[in-house]
């Protein structure tokens, strides 16, 4: 396996991602230019940001055909935003996403006592079977984010969390992974999370 390929692209949290991925024996690139992006097959999407941001960032630096390709040909793990960008549109914004997964991202409703963002430690469930989560279930991980993922196609959804309202905190299908959270800051669990994905990619890879 090569290179874990961090995208840059302007609105990520890139520094605590890639010591978390080293510290779990990753070797990381981080990049903003589409002729470094196509040559590596595992991609990371981070998270902290705007939806329409992103997007229009990502349309700017030309690699929103790149990132598909390795959708068909590689790996995706999106974190927080990252995440997010993987669906067709947001309540934040007006810019259309990725459109990899069907599912719309909404804002999490106004209710007495509930503080939005969601911002600190929850529980997750795993409600299927995973290949980086399943040994997670009812484990604490760590959220910032005001909006949430509505998935159309509830096959793909891997764990849920509740907030006032119960919502998708991941996703997994053959190559592409996803967290509403962000292991880079949930401690031993978010980098077992990590070293369990790259795990996925090196089986897969031999």
């Amino acid at each position: 396996m090569g290179k874990i390929c961090i995208v840059d692209y302007g609105v990520g949290n890139l520094r605590s991602v890639t010591k978390a991925l080293e510290k779990v024996g990753a070797e990381v690139v981080v990049t903003s230019e589409r002729n470094v992006l196509k040559f590596h097959d595992v991609v990371v999407l981070p998270g902290v940001g705007s939806f329409d941001a992103a997007i229009v960032n990502l349309q700017r630096q030309n690699l929103m055909d790149v990132l598909m390709e390795k959708v068909k040909n590689g790996f995706v793990f999106g974190i927080c935003l990252g995440y997010q960008l993987l669906y067709e549109s947001s309540e934040e914004g007006v810019e259309k996403g990725l459109g990899i997964l069907k599912g719309k991202v909404c804002r999490f409703p106004t209710k007495s006592g509930l503080k939005v963002p969601h911002m600190g430690w929850n529980k997750i469930t795993v409600v299927k079977s995973s290949s980086i989560l399943s040994e997670f279930s009812d484990k604490y991980v760590y959220f910032v984010h005001s909006y949430y993922v509505v998935n159309f196609d509830r096959s793909v959804v891997a764990a849920v969390c509740n907030y006032g309202i119960n919502f998708d905190a991941a996703v997994e299908t053959e190559n592409i992974f996803a967290t509403q959270f962000h292991p880079e800051k949930s401690g031993k669990v978010g980098l077992k999370i990590l070293e369990n994905f790259l795990k996925v990619v090196k089986k897969r890879w031999l």
